[in-house]
């Protein structure tokens, strides 16, 4: 027995150890408890500064990561092992994490600041009574045009797209529902539509765009405009503005027919292992002096009220990201389509890629 004794404790010690290197490896991952909080959001998508400012304020290291898109982040939530205590989905995918279990409900009476958030960004139909989600930034998609490529023309519609002299001149975002939901708009159908012949007389309408479509690009869209590679693009409201920062030639228009209204909302994730932190950063983004600065940084449109208070008069005032109420009305949210019919979005929208070559 004293011979087994020395190994024993050497193993038990070991395990001690090891359980500790565990503990600390999980934080780094995104294994978040009191001292520390673990961010999923969009690249790029918060001002950095703001971060700094709420570790200094609260005592909690925030352990910021990255997805590109919804259905990453989902999967990677639906997977566990990573931990994440705010995420920022859209508002479809918002609407399939409620149906999935995968939210915990929010705590209204931590969120003082929430007072700040015009009324008409909330209790929408992704998430009634906001329960489950707290809004972070919302916009539109729309066509990015500079007018002195295409000889002074002014785009206002999504059939202005169709027009032969635009040869080789558009680039549009690599997204199915964008895409498949300028067809159904330039249609005057839903862009929510389920009717596949409507779906179908869409894809066929997109078929005969090819001749004007330069790319179907991601990221690399805002600077291949900025840089007047091309004179049209489909992009979200946010990118337009980036872009049209870098070159002044450049306009942004929502199309007559209609088109997307998006939001992206802040959410707790079932397995959060700091709720009561995510809270806190939920509370501080909604402050309406560190709004104004994240819309100011990020350039995409705060829901906050009083932060257009604190934004450049040019930028608050600007109708072309901040539309009235009369014209949003007319514009649709995506809905959750259901995982059959969404993949049908994206047959389609693969079918009409693979016309272009």
């Amino acid at each position: 027995m004293k011979q087994l004794a020395k190994p024993f404790i050497f193993i038990v010690i070991l395990s001690f150890v090891l359980m500790y290197v565990v503990h600390h490896l999980n934080n780094a991952e995104g294994y978040s408890g009191g001292d520390t909080l673990t961010v999923y959001n969009w690249g790029d998508y918060i001002d950095p500064d703001l971060v700094n400012q709420f570790e200094k304020e609260t005592g909690i290291k925030v352990i910021y990561q990255t997805f590109d898109s919804n259905e990453a982040m989902m999967t990677k939530i639906e997977q566990g092992g990573t931990t994440f205590d705010i995420a920022v989905p859209s508002e479809y995918a918002i609407s399939k994490m409620r149906e999935e279990n995968l939210l915990l409900p929010i705590d209204h009476s931590k969120l003082p600041n929430l007072k700040y958030i015009n009324s008409r960004f909330l209790d929408l139909s992704f998430d009634p009574g906001n329960k489950y989600s707290i809004p972070y930034f919302w916009g539109t998609v729309g066509i990015v045009y500079n007018s002195d490529m295409i000889h002074g023309k002014k785009i206002k519609s999504w059939d202005d797209l169709w027009d032969p002299k635009l040869k080789n001149q558009i680039l549009l975002a690599d997204g199915a529902r964008e895409v498949m939901g300028m067809g159904l708009n330039s249609l005057n159908y839903s862009l929510n539509d389920t009717n596949k012949a409507h779906l179908q007389e869409a894809k066929r309408k997109l078929d005969t765009l090819t001749p004007n479509v330069k790319a179907i690009v991601g990221d690399e869209i805002k600077m291949l405009l900025a840089n007047e590679e091309a004179a049209i693009g489909v992009v979200w409201s946010g990118d337009a503005s980036e872009i049209m920062s870098e070159n002044d030639k450049l306009n942004y228009v929502v199309p007559e027919e209609g088109s997307n209204l998006w939001f992206d909302n802040m959410v707790i994730p079932k397995t959060a292992k700091n709720v009561e932190g995510a809270h806190k950063f939920m509370n501080f983004m909604l402050d309406p002096k560190h709004a104004a600065q994240n819309a100011e940084y990020v350039g995409y449109s705060t829901p906050n009220k009083q932060a257009l208070d604190y934004l450049p008069k040019e930028v608050a005032e600007d109708e072309r990201f901040y539309p009235e109420e009369e014209l949003t009305k007319k514009l649709e949210v995506y809905n959750n389509l259901g995982k059959r019919m969404l993949a049908y979005y994206n047959e389609l929208f693969l079918e009409f890629k693979m016309h272009r070559k």
